[in-house]
């Protein structure tokens, strides 16, 4: 049996077939098209063509795509909600989107905070108010509304009145209403955990589309026996229905698929892995073979959210980035850049743009391209260039460590040629023929997971039941989210204690991560 892995970048989209010992038979790089199934489609075609395996043989399929980003930050495909808060009276003086852009705000067809939620030690704020709800549902479903996002007060500790407004939801507009609830996408803070909701609420039509299509990009190109998998952000796979019932999950999954394979083709398991692109480098965390999670808010088309992402830094780096010598003698790269037209504008295939590829032809750390067509560029203005791409590369490496002790370091990306073998603050740098392709790879040999996530008062629950309780929950969604239940094991335990809270209040999470059903 094969592994088909895609994923789909801001410059190309880059597939691999994988075997059944997790070998690589087959890769490829193609430019990502304005419509991302034409890049797809032809990205599959030719590793397919490149293999020669028999189609048949493919048994699974999984796809990193960036498709609710873009409908995120372009404000297109995003479909009509509505808004329900529980926490009146208590949470009125800030309604929902308060801080949004009118663009963006604009999805919300209705929004209404009514009485329901909880204190911070679960204690009832108001009784939910059923007649309310009600009537807000049954104006959603006049406006023609199919999916809702439903936020709670203190909705971690408690999820009750989440549940039965949900319940209540699909008693009035139908079982076929898509509901996101906030206690299943965030963590604690109502503000951005609403706000995560209501994004993944928004983004129910987009995840349809994407797996509906790629499920006939495949069949139209004959492979009709693949399960197929969705990447999400935590560099681990979804079902298809798990993806339309989380599609905000699928957000910022091309850098840990990137992060993944960089793991798996270095067979290291704590490092920093820099992935070089056209336009942009991303730099993560690879901790004990998984990516390392951000612990603050994150931002999304300058929306605030505080649900599960990887902890990354972007920087305007790459492999296409434009070189300039100024007036005074110092030299800039980037961070505009040529991006996916870098074979018809760089100088060494015939361009005329000089951009960081060739600098590294030009000092023979590369071989691409006409090297003959940027010998003429002066051997000083090139050394410093290289010493800008290197000490960007360097500050970025510094940013992401949590010790000034040298670090492993991982580079990956077609673009991570023009990065030197040796970077200050790197204890070792590792670089793989095959990991141009990373994160492909890293979306086909990605396992399963489930994160369970509760805050815990250890005077009422003691230490042991509360993790043991986690521990289990957490098997329980990764199981869910497609994993064989005999091969999951717990990954990360977490138990931080809340000064703030009252008694022995502690944030418990935990992750498991088990092979594909």
């Amino acid at each position: 049996m094969y592994k088909l892995g895609i994923d789909v970048g801001g410059t190309n989209t880059d597939a691999v077939l994988i075997d059944e010992n997790l070998r690589v038979v087959a890769s490829v790089k193609r430019h990502t098209t304005p419509d991302a199934y034409d890049g797809i489609l032809d990205a599959v075609r030719s590793v397919l063509e490149e293999s020669g395996v028999d189609r048949r043989e493919i048994g699974q399929a999984m796809l990193g795509t960036t498709q609710c980003t873009n409908a995120i930050v372009e404000r297109r495909h995003l479909a009509p909600i509505g808004v329900l808060r529980l926490g009146a009276p208590a949470s009125v003086g800030i309604p929902p989107m308060v801080d949004w852009a009118p663009d963006l705000k604009a999805i919300a067809v209705d929004s209404a905070v009514i009485g329901g939620g909880f204190e911070y030690d679960g204690k009832e704020l108001a009784p939910l108010d059923e007649d309310e709800a009600r009537r807000f549902f049954t104006g959603l479903k006049e406006k023609g509304v199919r999916s809702v996002a439903i936020s709670c007060v203190f909705s971690t500790v408690r999820a009750d009145h989440e549940k039965a407004a949900a319940a209540l939801c699909r008693e009035v507009m139908g079982e076929d209403v898509h509901i996101s609830i906030s206690s299943e996408i965030g963590s604690m803070g109502l503000i951005e955990r609403e706000n995560a909701t209501i994004l993944n609420a928004a983004l129910y039509q987009v995840a349809q589309s994407f797996t509906e299509g790629f499920a006939r990009s495949l069949a139209d190109l004959g492979v009709t026996n693949a399960q197929i998998y969705l990447s999400q952000n935590d560099g681990t796979l979804m079902t298809m229905d798990y993806a339309r019932r989380y599609p905000i999950l699928t957000i910022a999954c091309g850098p840990t698929n990137s992060i993944r394979g960089a793991s798996y083709l270095s067979r290291l398991r704590d490092a920093i892995v820099i992935d070089v692109g056209g336009t942009t480098t991303d730099l993560g965390v690879i901790q004990h073979g998984f990516p390392r999670e951000s612990g603050v808010a994150v931002t999304i088309g300058g929306v605030r959210t505080n649900f599960r992402m990887p902890d990354v830094i972007s920087i305007g780096l790459g492999g296409g980035s434009i070189v300039r010598q100024h007036p005074d003698g110092t030299v800039t790269v980037g961070p505009d850049s040529v991006g996916y037209r870098i074979t018809e504008e760089a100088l060494c295939f015939d361009g005329s743009v000089c951009t960081a590829t060739d600098i590294a032809v030009r000092l023979g750390m590369a071989d691409l391209g006409d090297r003959s067509r940027v010998m003429h560029l002066d051997e000083a203005f090139a050394r410093k260039a290289m010493e800008t791409i290197t000490a960007l590369a360097e500050d970025a490496i510094d940013a992401m460590k949590v010790s000034s002790d040298d670090v492993d370091v991982i580079l990956v990306g077609g673009g991570c040629l023009i990065l030197p073998p040796k970077l200050a603050g790197a204890r070792t740098v590792v670089k793989h023929p095959e990991g141009g392709v990373a994160n492909a790879i890293g979306s086909a040999i990605s396992k399963v997971s489930g994160t369970y996530e509760q805050l815990v008062d250890y005077h009422q629950l003691p230490r042991e039941q509360a993790l043991e309780r986690a521990k289990a929950g957490a098997v329980r969604l990764a199981v869910e989210a497609g994993a064989i239940r005999e091969t999951v094991e717990i990954v990360d335990v977490e138990d931080v204690p809340l000064q703030y809270y009252p008694g022995n209040t502690c944030r418990v999470k935990v992750k498991a991560a088990g092979d594909l059903a």
